[in-house]
């Protein structure tokens, strides 16, 4: 009986121990590895671009240097598309993805979100001439409404989920897509407040419509690996404390001001 009791004590200190041993978390691979491995489709002002030099630019960008600071370590950005944006973050090739990343149930469903860093829903871009005619989802799904979107993203899956009597055309390039509608090859783009204040700036010609009341809610946040809720901590932490210096407020502004 006492070897017995001797076993099951054993058993018990054991597998105490081995619950309680800390789970693979990317905060330490992050650490060890000396670099922190950002996916990003670089196509998304004032979010991330990737300029003609192949380095990138915009708020994330920004935000992420002061993330990869915080953690001494250096950013290795690994270019994807909004279509592989997904797959990639859950296949392990990054540690986190930004880059303008709408909040969405279906993505919440394979990765975790950090805290929500910004509210911006989707906003149309027009022709200046024709802003009247676009004010609401009802104004712009008309049969003889041209709606231009991108692939792979929430702008595609508002529009689609949105339009169903306007004529839907997939752009495959997000970069030249504002052009499209400025050309008159399409008449409308719905895409996030934030991004359409910006080409509005960087296109005369182009008005974004009611940035400020979007025709649709949304939340920007970064992705991050699904159950790795020790790297999750730490980014919310980090953003927190980026939000509360005004750290995070002096980026914005100097993108979007």
């Amino acid at each position: 009986m006492r070897t017995i009791s001797l076993c099951l004590a054993a058993w018990l200190i054991g597998g105490n121990a081995l619950a309680q041993s800390p789970a693979a978390t990317a905060l330490d691979a992050v650490q060890q590895s000396g670099n922190l491995r950002v996916c990003t489709p670089g196509d998304y002002k004032p979010f991330s671009f990737q300029k003609p030099d192949q380095s990138f630019e915009g708020i994330d960008v920004d935000l992420v240097a002061s993330l990869s600071t915080s953690l001494g370590v250096k950013t290795q950005w690994v270019k994807t598309s909004w279509a592989n944006l997904l797959p990639d973050m859950t296949a392990g090739k990054c540690d986190i993805a930004v880059g303008g990343i709408s909040v969405t149930t279906d993505r919440q469903k394979k990765v975790y979100f950090s805290t929500a860093y910004m509210i911006n829903g989707k906003a149309p871009v027009a022709r200046c001439a024709d802003v009247a005619k676009y004010q609401t989802v009802a104004d712009i799904d008309k049969p003889e409404v041209r709606v231009i979107a991108n692939p792979g993203g929430s702008n595609e899956r508002f529009a689609k989920a949105n339009f169903k009597t306007a004529k839907l055309t997939i752009h495959g390039e997000n970069i030249t897509i504002f052009d499209e509608v400025l050309k008159g090859n399409a008449d409308v783009f719905v895409t996030e407040s934030a991004e359409a204040i910006t080409q509005q700036r960087l296109r005369p010609g182009l008005c974004a419509i009611n940035p400020e009341k979007p025709l649709q809610y949304g939340e920007m946040a970064y992705m991050l690996p699904r159950g790795d809720g020790v790297f999750k901590a730490y980014v919310d932490q980090w953003l927190h404390l980026a939000k509360a210096t005004g750290e995070y407020q002096r980026t914005v502004d100097r993108w979007l001001k």
